[in-house]
């Protein structure tokens, strides 16, 4: 999975902990997006989370 070019926030792992307590691997994705960005006055592409979409990190093309 992709990590945001911004924060570099990426895959979360941890487990899954069943009824009876037995424990298997997981993982969780953040929620990123392919955007295109202004950088520098040109247009790029960019892998961003939607954390830094909300807070106005990236100006939007």
């Amino acid at each position: 999975m992709a990590k945001c070019d911004i924060c570099g926030k990426g895959a979360h792992f941890g487990n899954n902990v069943s009824h009876s307590h037995r424990r298997s691997n997981r993982i969780w994705n953040s929620n990123i997006k392919n955007v295109k960005c202004k950088v520098n006055g040109a247009n790029k592409k960019m892998h961003v989370c939607t954390a830094c979409l909300r807070s106005g990190a990236v100006e939007r093309a």
